[in-house]
């Protein structure tokens, strides 16, 4: 019995040791013929997905033209020459508070009253700014813009009834207004030092002499006898306000502590690009791929 036994445990052992050491495997069936007609399917697939890919792109727009980063040279320097910035910071600093105290609470009742008498207002103090148009645009040489400017005031002084109506611009005839200060450009007189005009705001020396040179000629011509008299002073309070109910600008509204400097910045950058744009250099150079523009 005994030996019986330990024949059959030796053959069990024997059996599990052979079968974890022998397993069988089933190779695939070798179809080459299958195998190369799944392939050129494929790639027949592909080809077709990418001829419609291309069909596809052509019927849509060309695309935007890939940006080309600014380098040193594109940016402009925030460098602002301000030889006064002492005195100009004091009269910014009294702007802005004569501003809130008087100046923008008058503006903002000159806001309630009806648009069209506001409109009105505004447009007879525009027309009355064609005079001066006039007479720069012939010391500029550019005599088209004065005759536009001419017959901008004759319609709206008569058709429009003294210029409270903009007739003119009503049937296309419109013109950008111009003064001494943009004379001045056009014979080469650089903007100059950043001046702070006490109650009129951010300016530079040429645009102070420009201005008073216009209110000077506006003086002289004196139309229909406004500028002599108590009736200059109303006029010139009305002009005022409605001229500063129609800006937006509000003092340190925008919260930085450099608000001085970026004011002065922009105002003197836009009258940099206004100085190229006069002279015709305004208009961006063709550009190579990849390669920014030259100065």
């Amino acid at each position: 019995m005994r030996s019986a036994l330990l024949v059959c445990l030796a053959a069990a052992m024997l059996t599990g040791c052979v079968s974890s050491n022998f397993s069988m495997r089933t190779l695939p069936p070798a179809t080459p013929a299958a195998e190369n007609a799944s392939a050129v399917r494929n790639a027949e697939a592909m080809e077709a997905e990418i001829k419609q890919a291309a069909a596809h792109a052509q019927t849509q727009p060309p695309a935007a033209e890939p940006l080309i980063p600014l380098t040193a040279e594109d940016v402009p320097s925030i460098y602002t020459y301000d030889p006064w910035e002492r005195m100009n910071r004091f009269t910014y600093r009294f702007n802005a508070r004569f501003d809130e105290a008087i100046f923008l609470p008058v503006a903002d009742g000159y806001r309630r009253v009806p648009a069209p008498f506001r409109a009105g207002i505004h447009n007879f103090f525009s027309n009355l700014t064609e005079v001066v148009s006039v007479l720069n645009y012939g010391l500029q040489a550019r005599f088209i813009g004065g005759a536009r400017s001419l017959s901008r005031f004759v319609i709206n002084s008569t058709v429009g009834i003294g210029g409270l109506f903009d007739v003119a611009t009503r049937v296309k005839l419109s013109n950008p207004p111009t003064g001494f200060s943009e004379t001045l450009s056009t014979w080469g007189v650089h903007p100059g030092p950043y001046l702070v005009i006490p109650i009129l705001g951010p300016s530079t020396l040429r645009d102070g002499l420009g201005y008073f040179a216009d209110y000077g000629v506006t003086y002289g011509v004196n139309i229909a006898d406004l500028y002599r008299g108590y009736q200059s002073y109303a006029l010139g309070t009305v002009n005022a306000v409605d001229t500063r109910a129609n800006v937006d600008f509000r003092y340190y509204a925008t919260g930085s502590p450099f608000e001085y400097e970026i004011v002065r910045f922009l105002y003197v950058r836009k009258r940099l690009i206004e100085d190229d744009a006069l002279h015709g250099r305004g208009k961006p150079r063709p550009r190579e791929r990849g390669v920014p523009a030259g100065r």
